[in-house]
């Protein structure tokens, strides 16, 4: 999925989901094992199922699409910046995506937003033929050569505003869209065939959801999946766009998780991660989100993204309302419950990384208030909360974040 077409592509902004840990060697038995170890703790475990693409994700080297630098945190579940303000996409999300588009060995299907490469690969696996469209040039010829060095045969590439999608070989059969948009663009409507299947994220710049559609006669179905997070659709949809965020005015989206959408989502967070609503013994409202681990290491979490100019704005103060329960560390040091800022500059490089609240042991109901620094250079933050790997019981309710001007 790396860096999101049609305009600069979705790169889950989620810029660096939290918590990833250096893998220890490079090997190619070590790139192996990691790989599969993926697969069983971040695909597997958070309900992906279709044998198929669990296969796919297994035979794709990860390692090979990210920048040699990263190469040792290539098979964590995050999101890691491939250049040009792209990222390639969490393994998961990944799956997810290809899961949903239900992709038949007989069909031809579209991407937008080809990045390094990474998820083009990985439908190449389930799929007849590959057309993936990059926006950014050099991102563009550089999959383009990796995929044909990797022995990806059925991938064709192009350089163009995905928008507008690829006529000449339309119809197609599916259609994976990975940067978001606003609105569906009306070619990529036209180009899905009769009966054929899409899977894209639309919404607001900060406030997403991953949408199931399908064609029939003539007119697009729609499903509302889980919530998400990707870098916006350049070129000509970003144009569109009529919501623009507010950098000078970040807020919290829903802290108090009373709003969820029909999945039963609270809406506004995205990428949770073994985490439940809970209506029972609430401080605040009818809600309070749950978090639940047993197994040290993975992860247990709510992210929520927000546009800050760190030019204009000084610090972030938060407050909230939390109950832990046996909570206990998991076995790196980055393994903590708490509340984790994750800031990025203008490139969507990662900047800073706070651990502003860290949570152990048992206590009841209490408030908490912590004001977090944000450096001058940040364009974007991303608010993670949770276990983030460690063990135990979690209830967080009612946060709110107030921003100050230097």
């Amino acid at each position: 999925m790396a860096s999101r077409t049609i305009g600069h592509l979705v790169a889950a902004l989620i810029l660096f989901l939290t918590c990833v840990s250096p893998l220890r060697g490079q090997s190619r038995e070590e790139n192996e094992r990691a790989c599969l170890q993926m697969v069983s703790n971040f695909i597997e475990k958070e309900g992906v199922r279709n044998p198929r693409v669990l296969e796919a994700m297994r035979s794709v080297p990860r390692h090979e699409f990210v920048p040699p630098a990263l190469r040792v945190k290539a098979y964590a579940d995050a999101a890691w910046p491939i250049g040009y303000q792209q990222t390639i996409s969490p393994p998961f999300i990944v799956a997810y995506m290809t899961e949903a588009l239900e992709p038949q060995p007989s069909d031809r299907v579209l991407e937008i937003g080809t990045g390094s490469g990474y998820q083009a690969a990985v439908l190449s696996r389930v799929a007849g033929s590959v057309y993936s469209i990059e926006i950014v040039q050099p991102l563009a010829l550089a999959a383009q050569q990796r995929l044909k060095r990797l022995g990806y045969d059925n991938v064709n590439t192009k350089v163009g505003d995905g928008y507008l999608g690829w006529p000449e070989f339309a119809p197609f059969d599916k259609i994976i869209v990975t940067c978001s948009p606003e609105n569906i663009p009306r070619p990529l409507i036209d180009q899905l065939k009769e009966g054929g299947r899409m899977v894209i994220p639309l919404g607001e710049r900060y406030r997403q959801d991953f949408y199931l559609l399908e064609k029939r006669d003539g007119k697009l179905v729609r499903k509302q999946l889980m919530p998400t997070l990707f870098v916006p659709m350049t070129g000509r949809s970003e144009v569109e766009r009529a919501l623009k965020p507010d950098p000078l005015n970040p807020r919290i989206c829903n802290g108090g998780f009373e709003l969820q959408d029909g999945e039963g989502h609270p809406v506004g967070w995205y990428y949770q991660r073994q985490m439940t609503l809970t209506h029972n013994g609430a401080p605040e409202g009818h809600s309070c989100a749950r978090f639940d681990n047993d197994d040290p290491g993975r992860t247990a979490q709510l992210l929520q993204g927000m546009a800050v100019d760190g030019r204009q704005i000084g610090t972030l103060r938060f407050q909230l309302k939390f109950r832990a329960d046996r909570v206990v560390d998991g076995p790196e040091p980055y393994q903590r419950a708490g509340l984790q800022i994750i800031f990025s500059d203008e490139d969507r490089q990662p900047i800073n990384d706070v651990h502003a609240v860290h949570w152990r042991g048992t206590t009841l109901w209490r408030n908490l208030h912590t004001t977090v620094a944000v450096p001058p250079a940040v364009r974007e933050a991303v608010v993670c909360i949770g276990l983030t790997g460690a063990t135990g019981h979690l209830l967080v309710d009612d946060i709110k974040m107030e921003a100050s001007r230097r």
